[in-house]
């Protein structure tokens, strides 16, 4: 499968366009955002857990980053709540397994790069908003990686008051974001909850809050178009 597959363009994926799809295991879908592969992919997804579900144990071979976004994501490893951030690098493995509570997770599969092996488990929802030198904006940083190939990685959680406008005048690695709370404007396109987009290297751009503000997941640096 190739969906969104190609680097050097922008794409975006919003609520209106999901089509959730069966995994291959029972109460578990997954609403994918790019992907090249089949079940063992290169993958950006949503992923939705039935209470009292499961998944098969299987090995990150590309390493394995999630956000949990609703619920509780639970594994032979630990119970995480809504707003924690995982880090699985390359060769680690787990059998997840959902209670009660179920789950939605945003997942990024075999992306890593081959050095950057941090296992974390931040619960990232306990922790302050940091000022930003940029005015309007409070973040709170999740993982930094120095790439020899792409550069600075940066994964965060941001939050921009509303209105704040911010600019990128040159993204070498690329940018990716998920909306988690209200909205965000780029060229007049407005971008709510749930919505995620990718932008290329090399693009140039300037987002802007919408009128009641905007909480991201936001990931830079960690992209090449080929």
């Amino acid at each position: 499968m190739r969906l969104n597959a190609d680097f050097s363009h922008f794409a975006c994926v919003t609520p209106d366009q999901y089509r959730w799809v069966d995994s291959p295991s029972a109460g578990v879908e997954r609403m994918m955002f790019d992907r090249i592969g089949d079940e063992v992919a290169r993958a950006t997804s949503l992923v939705r857990y039935a209470p009292n579900s499961q998944f098969s144990r299987h090995t990150h071979g590309g390493g394995e980053e999630i956000l949990v976004l609703e619920g509780v994501f639970a594994d032979e490893h630990g119970r995480y709540s809504a707003g924690s951030y995982l880090r699985n690098p390359i060769g680690t493995g787990h059998t997840p397994h959902i209670g009660e509570e179920g789950a939605l997770i945003l997942v990024k599969l075999h992306q890593f790069e081959e050095n950057d092996i941090l296992q974390l488990a931040v619960p990232a929802h306990r922790l302050p908003w940091q000022p930003d030198r940029r005015p309007g904006i409070t973040y709170k940083m999740l993982h930094t990686y120095s790439s020899e190939r792409y550069g600075p990685e940066r994964v965060s959680l941001e939050r921009w008051e509303a209105d704040t406008v911010v600019p990128y005048p040159l993204l070498n690695g690329g940018l990716e974001f998920f909306v988690l709370k209200g909205s965000v404007v780029d060229e007049g396109t407005e971008y709510p909850q749930g919505s995620w987009c990718r932008y290329p290297p090399g693009t140039a751009l300037t987002l802007r809050a919408g009128s009641e503000g905007v909480r991201l997941y936001l990931k830079r640096g960690h992209l090449s178009a080929n």
